[in-house]
């Protein structure tokens, strides 16, 4: 394989209720692989923000890119895929809707997970994860003192965001990986599933809470690192 044919910006795009610092174990592998790594840190204030801040980062790289989604940020890399510079798409633990389809509605016909049933939303429409939910439905996998610092992170995500709906799949003509976690109690793990197999990708399954990235990081660097090796042949 020549080098040429690998992509080497990967540009990572955090979940809601938290933020870049959620993949503090997958940059340093890549990076120790050769890799240009930048993590955004979204707004979380509405997708179309979220996607504006990812298409910066996406504009800065001085060639193609892999765009990587956990959670959350499976919608927002859904939409701000379409970019020419994006050569594949790597979903991990991830919402991945449909044209039409926002976040909420890829999730609902799977049922409400005990991590959803842990938000709470203020009168201005923002909304929290409570620390049961963070430690015991979101970052459950992790020792204490990493859940705690999930907790501490987390910030606000804007509600009304889960409802936006997608006018774009990139999915649909990108190469596109995707890594579902089958210990998931704040995405349904049939929706990640279902949605790899609509989506044709490259699937890996992994015995993990909801924050993969952190329990498991090597084995979704490896996802990365397949996609980056892989994008630009198929």
């Amino acid at each position: 394989m020549s080098a040429t044919s690998i992509v080497k910006n990967i540009v990572l795009v955090h979940g809601a209720f938290a933020d870049g610092t959620s993949w503090s174990k997958i940059i340093p592998l890549l990076e120790a692989e050769g890799y240009n790594v930048v993590a955004v840190q979204n707004p979380l204030t509405s997708l179309a923000d979220d996607v504006a801040f990812t298409k910066r980062i996406i504009a800065l790289q001085d060639g193609p890119v892999i765009l990587v989604g956990h959670s959350w940020g499976g919608a927002v890399i859904t939409q701000a895929g379409d970019d020419p510079k994006v050569a594949g798409l790597v979903y991990v633990t991830a919402y991945a809707p449909e044209v039409g389809q926002s976040a909420n509605d890829a999730s609902a016909p799977f049922g409400w997970t005990e991590g959803q049933k842990q938000i709470c939303v203020n009168s201005d429409g923002f909304a929290t994860v409570t620390s049961e939910g963070m430690l015991q439905d979101i970052a459950e996998g992790l020792p204490m003192a990493e859940r705690q610092l999930s907790l501490a992170v987390q910030g606000q995500s804007y509600g009304p965001m889960f409802d936006e709906k997608l006018t774009i799949a990139a999915w649909k003509t990108k190469p596109t990986w995707a890594l579902i976690s089958t210990k998931d109690r704040m995405l349904p793990p049939a929706m990640e599933e279902s949605a790899a197999k609509r989506m044709r990708a490259v699937m890996t399954t992994v015995e993990t809470c909801h924050m993969s990235i952190l329990q498991e990081p090597a084995k979704v660097a490896a996802v990365i690192d397949e996609a980056a090796k892989k994008a630009l042949a198929k």
